[in-house]
């Protein structure tokens, strides 16, 4: 038996657009008997929006087999908070509403916030820049969801998170360490026990070296990039983080 993890956008969709013949090599596995999960990294949407796209585009999924950045932040913030603590959040409502479900406190005064969440958020405006910055100077922690520098849809790439942790790196003059989605162990480790396999029999594959691949050679997991999303063949032969192998599409999964 193998564990599989799919990355979702630019892996086994762009946009509303599936990548052909993703939908038949996941039923495939899943089908062998193969365990199947799916990691993103991207935090506006909620999990149940990804297990209706994918049963829509013909993926059985459950909501326990998708893993998103949005989670891993939640669980990793509900470990390290104390009862009375409050975290500031600079993102859209799906993580919002993860974070009050794992009895995460928001606030919106900067003077209250223990941490700051810096997250995908499409409606970022200066008055949302200053109320982080204001909470970082009153002392909270930076923490983000996920490090992605552009998010790949049909037709292009969309700004991502890592447009705010530069922003506020450049404010604060200091890196942002604790960043929850992938590459972060936090992520691997929630993976792997969705699998219930160990790092050695689980296969990620994904269409990013900087965050799908380097996740996957730091645990000890074999990996695939597809050649669909963000990651060229060139950009893997020169990058530190390499694939165990590289594939036209997700389609010739079923060959690993």
């Amino acid at each position: 038996m193998k564990g599989f993890i799919f990355d979702l956008d630019g892996t086994i969709y762009l946009g509303e657009r599936k990548i052909p013949g993703a939908v038949e090599a996941v039923r495939a596995l899943q089908e062998r008997g193969d365990r199947v999960v799916f990691l993103s990294n991207k935090p506006i949407a909620a999990r149940r929006t990804y297990v209706e796209k994918l049963n829509r585009i013909g993926i059985p999924a459950r909501e326990r087999d998708v893993i998103h950045s949005s989670l891993v932040t939640a669980c990793l913030l509900k470990e390290r908070l104390q009862p009375d603590e409050q975290v500031l959040v600079i993102g859209e409502r799906p993580i919002r509403e993860e974070l009050r479900r794992h009895g995460v406190k928001l606030t919106y005064c900067p003077e209250r916030a223990r941490y700051v969440l810096l997250s995908w958020d499409r409606d970022l405006t200066y008055e949302k820049l200053n109320r982080a910055y204001q909470a970082w100077r009153h002392g909270a922690e930076l923490i983000a969801s996920n490090p992605d520098r552009t998010c790949p849809v049909d037709g292009g790439e969309l700004p991502d998170t890592a447009a705010l942790i530069g922003a506020m790196e450049a404010l604060t003059g200091e890196p942002i360490h604790l960043v929850a989605g992938k590459p972060s162990p936090f992520m691997a480790q929630a993976a792997l026990r969705a699998l219930d396999l160990p790092a050695r029999d689980c296969w990620m594959v994904g269409d990013r070296l900087e965050t799908d691949i380097r996740m996957a050679v730091n645990v000890g997991m074999r990996s695939a990039l597809v050649l669909t999303g963000i990651s060229t063949r060139a950009m893997a032969e020169k990058s530190p983080y390499r694939p165990d192998c590289i594939l036209d599409s997700v389609a010739q999964v079923v060959d690993l």
